[in-house]
């Protein structure tokens, strides 16, 4: 007869009980998408509080109770975290907003957590004096005309999709067009924010809106996100008894402060009962430091480093294959409507025409080469390359089509505007600039 253990599940982290938190967001997250989808009109906003709210309650007292096992909790090189529901009970009953409930909706469409580490995202510039925001500009870039135009619409909060200040400054002066403009918001009270690579890698965002120009498709994620886990480590050891265990598991809580304990089995083998806790990173040395001083757990412990799950849909760039397959020619086209230029870049692959047909197409809004560097497609469209990255690829088959940088990223503002003015009151005006433009222009 084959050996039983008693295998035990325990985790815990000094912070917070993961399980609950992180299932609560990615449903909070989900549910936020489906009702204000689904559901929201451009009724009074007091009602579509209501409705979530009341909708919301409902799916939280479905919740499964937090004493099943979990071994892989959600969790790339910057981790991310779906964010918490927006609580519409802060509003105001007149309907007018401040800018920290703003950003809160903010939040919720594109979790600035999907942003990569190098990025500068967020709020940039708040102003001294709190107002209502009630006028709210969308722009790709800030420059000076986009700022003249704010200034003339009165608005309150510009959504600049490029970060207007992206590297470390030590002063604040006029030569510099940038913190010029950093000035001139402060002066005349208008807060600055900037979602950059948070719209490329959310699910939905720019990357998805740019590979749908060519039609529908299997997508896949080319640079995967990966989630933000709390248990980072698991460690496996043997005790000889029920009362030992008892024991350590006493020494675990004093360690980390928080202790949430989950297993299963019951019966223990001839070595003992084998047990396994995850731990955060915080948790680990202490807890390890308990473990040594036992006779048995120290002689039988191992440590694995867990890897963090992905969050499906999440990340950089976008890989189609085509529903419908078009020819270069044709792909051309399509993507000149949906950006809305009459002129684009191409390269042909060596061997390909423009009457070449195009099964699979790889994207990456912006300046793309880093991430569609060595994936296998026949087309590749983004904003802007190298010269030697463009031979690359053509040598190796592919087609380029390059649109210039801020124009294969413009288009995406109008789609946000409808997903932002739907969950914000009447009484908040989301306009595009009439003044942002890409620098560059054919002659």
């Amino acid at each position: 007869m084959s050996n039983i253990y008693d295998y035990l599940v325990i985790s815990f982290c000094p912070h917070r009980s993961p399980l609950m938190l992180t299932g609560c967001r990615n449903l909070s997250w989900t549910f936020f998408s489906l009702t204000s989808r689904r559901l929201w009109t451009r009724q009074s906003f007091k009602s579509r509080a209501a409705l979530c709210s009341s909708a919301f309650s409902s799916v939280l007292h479905s919740l499964p109770s937090s004493t099943h096992s979990h071994h892989i909790l959600p969790s790339r090189q910057s981790s991310a975290r779906l964010p918490p529901s927006v609580n519409f009970s802060s509003v105001h009953s007149s309907g007018l907003m401040e800018l920290k409930e703003v950003l809160q909706v903010l939040e919720q469409l594109a979790p600035l957590s999907l942003a990569e580490s190098w990025d500068n995202v967020g709020l940039l510039v708040e102003p001294s004096k709190p107002r209502p925001v009630k006028t709210i500009l969308l722009t790709n870039d800030l420059t000076d005309a986009v700022m003249e135009e704010a200034v003339a619409v009165s608005c309150d909060l510009i959504i600049s999709y490029h970060p207007p200040l992206f590297r470390p400054i030590k002063r604040l002066v006029q030569k510099d067009w940038k913190q010029r403009l950093a000035v001139r918001a402060v002066e005349v009270g208008i807060a600055v924010f900037s979602p950059h690579t948070s719209w490329d890698c959310v699910k939905g965002g720019v990357n998805d809106w740019l590979v749908g120009g060519l039609g529908s498709g299997q997508v896949s994620v080319l640079s995967q996100v990966l989630g933000a886990a709390s248990h980072s480590h698991k460690l496996e050891f043997t005790v000889r008894s029920a009362e030992e265990l008892n024991m350590i598991m006493e020494e675990l809580k004093a360690c980390d402060g928080g202790t949430t304990l989950q297993h299963s089995g019951s019966r223990p083998d001839s070595s003992g009962i084998h047990v396994s806790v995850t731990c955060c990173d915080s948790a680990l040395t202490p807890s390890v430091q308990a473990l040594l001083g036992h006779g048995t757990p120290s002689q039988s412990l191992t440590i694995v480093k867990l890897e963090k799950p992905p969050l499906l849909g999440h990340g950089q760039g976008r890989c189609s294959v085509l529903d419908q397959p078009v020819t270069v020619r044709a792909a051309v086209q399509k993507l000149k409507s949906h950006l809305g230029l009459s002129h684009l870049r191409l390269a042909l692959g060596w061997g390909e025409t423009l009457e070449s047909s195009v099964y699979t197409v790889a994207v990456c809004a912006g300046s793309g080469a880093s991430v569609l560097n060595g994936v296998k497609a026949d087309l590749y469209v983004t904003g802007e390359m190298s010269h030697h990255e463009v031979l690359d690829a053509v040598a190796k088959g592919t087609s380029v089509i390059l649109s210039d940088h801020s124009n294969s990223e413009r288009g995406y503002l109008a789609v946000f505007r409808e997903r932002l003015a739907v969950r914000l009151p009447d009484s908040v005006t989301v306009v595009l600039s009439k003044a942002d433009r890409d620098p560059l222009e054919v002659v």
